[in-house]
């Protein structure tokens, strides 16, 4: 009995082991085309909140962190676009802590002097069918943003139609379209108070 448990064990090991290799070799194999995927994919979203024409750098190759809780509890990613060496564009994540289901994440496309060029959401947990429609291709709804500038902190058109702003608010679901606002506010709110120390930043991305 304790011989063929031994031998069941030592199976099993090998098992373990070959299993552990065999992903190993797969995620090497499968390493570049994957970041060669994510390369593309935020190209594709840089281009959809900031005009090609704005820039003449490759932007997502200019990329800086941002540590700043009024944007984030964890460091996020900037994107600096430059025309002729000079700043002209950025497009930046922030994290609305505050949605219907927890945590959304924005790209926010911005010229220098901060009016916003074009927002797309990242990722969220949102109710389907509802807060969803933070999505492009689920709704227009973040095209309301392209060309909006910010007058000051308490700007009221910065904020939902219930809250007495500018920006509609989903039917049966205020919350969602309330923490896209206000978090889209606070990037700009950043942007213009920091625009200097941003394009001049040595704390680069480490992309992998």
């Amino acid at each position: 009995m304790r011989k063929a448990i031994e031998k069941n064990a030592k199976l099993l090991a090998i098992f373990a082991i070959a299993c552990t290799a065999l992903v190993a070799f797969v995620d090497f194999l499968t390493r570049d085309t994957i970041a060669q995927q994510q390369q593309q994919n935020l190209i594709k979203s840089l281009a959809q909140v900031v005009n090609s024409n704005a820039h003449s750098n490759n932007m997502s190759e200019a990329c800086v962190l941002l540590n700043d809780e009024s944007i984030g509890e964890t460091a996020q990613k900037a994107y600096l676009g430059f025309y002729n060496e000079q700043p002209s564009a950025i497009a930046m994540t922030i994290t609305a802590p505050d949605g219907y289901n927890g945590n959304i994440t924005l790209l926010i496309g911005m010229n220098i002097d901060g009016m916003v060029t074009g927002i797309r959401t990242l990722s969220h947990q949102e109710t389907p069918g509802l807060g969803d429609k933070i999505e492009q291709r689920k709704s227009d709804w973040v095209l309301s943003f392209d060309g909006k500038s910010l007058e000051g902190e308490n700007d009221p058109q910065w904020a939902v139609k219930k809250d007495g702003g500018s920006f509609d608010q989903f039917t049966g679901a205020t919350i969602t379209p309330r923490a896209i606002v206000n978090a889209s506010k606070r990037a700009i709110i950043y942007f213009k108070s920091h625009k200097n120390d941003i394009f001049t930043s040595q704390n680069k991305c480490q992309e992998s």
